[in-house]
C-alpha cells in the first residue's frame, strides 16, 4: 500500500464521527502510514441531526458527494494510483457509483483497491432502512458495491448475514469498531472514579429508536423497582441532543416516567459531559435488536462502568462469551437478575473489551497491508470462527 485515501464521515460533536477520524489518524501516524484525509463539505454549521436517525439525511448526502468530487479530482490528476487504497468508513457513500464507472474505463494497473466498512444496512432485518421502506433500493446499492470493493465486517454474525444475502466480495471480520481508548480517557483527565465514588446509576445511551428497544429498558426499570423497592437506583437516558425517536410512544412513556421520578433524562450532552456521567455511573444497559458491537460498550468499559447486554447478534463475540455480562434476550427476569449482580461491584474483566476494540484500526491496516488473512472469511466456512473467543 503506497498511500491510504481515507473517506471519513461528517463530523458531529454529539455523535462518534468527529472522534472517529481523530482515532484513525492517531493510528495512521503511529504506524507511519502515508495517508490523505479526503475532505468533504458540510451542508451547514449546525453539526446536528435534523432529518434521519444515525446521521442527518441531507448532511450525509451532501458531505459524501462533495467527498467523492474531491476523490475523483485526485484520481484524474494521477494522485491516486493502482498501488493505493481508498477506505470508506461507511459502505453507504452517496456518489460511490462513480468509482466503478471510472475504474472500469481505466487500465487495471491504475485502479486503487477499495475497502468499505459495513455497519448494517439492508442485510440486517432490524436496521432502520426497513423501518422507513428503504430496503429494496439499499439492497441493490449493496450488490453494486459488492462488485468492486473489499468489505470489512465488524463481527462474525454480520459476515453470516452478508453471505446469506449472496455477497461475493472478499469479506474480512475486523472484530470490533474503531476506538481510541487513550483519547476517551483523556476526556476525564485519566481519572476513573472508584466504585464507591460512583452514583448507583444505570444508564441507557443508545438511540431512543425502535431497533434499540427503549420500551424493554423501561419495562426493566418497572420490574426492578417492583422487585427491589428499598434499593434506590437512578435509571437514566443519555442523549447528545434533544431526545428523539422514530416512535413517539417511547418519548411519551419516557417523559411520563421522568415525571414520576422513575427515570432521569440527560439531553443535549456534549462528549465531555457524556463521558463524565459514564465515569460516574455503575452500569451501562443495552437491549438493542440492531447494534453491531456498539461504540457505547467500548466507552463505558474504558471508563470503569460495567456493561450489561443481551446475548444476541454480535454481543457474545464482543464480550468473549462472558455470560456474566450477557442476559437472555427479551427476558426481563434475567435482565433484572444480572443487573442486580452488575450493580454490586466492578467486573473482574473491566477494560478488556475496550482494550480489544482499541486494536480494531490496527486490524484494518493489517488487512490492507496483506498481514490480516486470519480475518478473511472466504467461502462457506465462515461459521467456523463463531464459537472462538477473540480475546481472553
Amino acid at each position: 500500500m503506497r498511500k491510504l485515501f481515507y473517506m471519513g464521515l461528517e463530523p458531529y460533536e454529539g455523535r462518534y464521527t468527529l472522534q472517529l477520524q481523530q482515532w484513525n489518524e492517531a493510528v495512521f501516524k503511529r504506524r507511519g502510514i502515508n495517508y490523505v484525509v479526503v475532505p468533504g463539505s458540510t451542508i451547514d454549521n449546525t453539526k446536528a441531526i435534523s432529518v434521519g436517525q444515525v446521521l442527518d439525511a441531507h448532511g450525509r448526502s451532501y458531505f459524501g458527494m462533495s467527498q467523492m468530487m474531491n476523490l475523483v479530482q485526485m484520481m484524474r490528476s494521477g494522485e491516486v494510483t493502482g498501488e493505493d487504497v481508498v477506505y470508506f468508513e461507511d459502505m453507504f457513500q452517496p456518489g460511490i457509483e462513480s468509482l466503478p464507472y471510472i475504474m472500469d474505463q481505466i487500465p487495471p494497473e491504475q485502479r486503487p483497491r477499495v475497502f468499505v466498512r459495513c455497519l448494517a444496512q439492508a442485510i440486517d432485518p432490524d436496521d432502520f432502512v426497513h423501518v422507513w421502506g428503504m430496503s429494496k433500493w439499499m439492497s441493490t446499492y449493496e450488490q453494486m458495491v459488492n462488485e468492486f470493493a473489499t468489505v470489512l465486517a465488524t463481527n462474525e454474525e454480520m459476515v453470516a448475514h452478508m453471505r446469506i444475502a449472496n455477497w461475493t466480495a472478499p469479506i474480512y471480520n475486523i472484530s470490533g469498531l474503531a476506538f481510541g481508548k487513550e483519547e476517551v480517557l483523556g476526556r476525564v483527565n485519566n481519572k476513573l472514579k472508584s466504585w464507591p465514588e460512583r452514583a448507583n446509576r444505570v444508564i441507557f445511551a443508545a438511540r431512543f429508536d425502535q431497533e434499540k428497544q427503549p420500551d424493554f429498558f423501561m419495562d426493566m426499570i418497572e420490574a426492578y423497582n417492583n422487585q427491589w423497592p428499598g434499593v434506590p437506583v437512578e435509571f437514566a437516558v443519555l442523549s447528545g441532543g434533544p431526545l428523539r425517536s422514530n416512535n413517539p410512544k417511547y418519548l411519551e412513556r419516557a417523559y411520563k416516567m421522568a415525571g414520576e421520578g422513575k427515570l432521569k433524562i440527560y439531553e443535549d450532552l456534549n462528549k465531555n459531559e457524556y463521558y463524565n456521567i459514564v465515569n460516574d455511573s455503575r452500569v451501562l444497559f443495552n437491549c438493542a435488536l440492531q447494534d453491531w458491537v456498539s461504540n457505547t460498550v467500548s466507552e463505558a468499559d474504558a471508563l470503569g462502568c460495567n456493561v450489561l447486554y443481551p446475548a444476541y447478534r454480535s454481543f457474545p463475540e464482543t464480550f468473549a462469551n462472558d455470560h456474566t455480562r450477557l442476559y437472555v434476550p427479551w427476558s426481563i427476569d434475567d435482565a433484572v437478575s444480572k443487573l442486580r449482580i452488575q450493580l454490586s461491584g466492578p467486573h473482574v474483566r473491566q477494560g478488556k473489551i475496550s482494550d480489544w476494540n482499541n486494536g480494531t484500526i490496527d486490524r484494518v491496516l493489517d488487512i490492507m497491508q496483506g498481514n490480516g488473512e486470519q480475518w478473511n472469511r472466504a467461502g462457506n466456512r465462515y461459521r467456523d470462527h463463531v464459537a472462538g473467543a477473540k480475546y481472553k
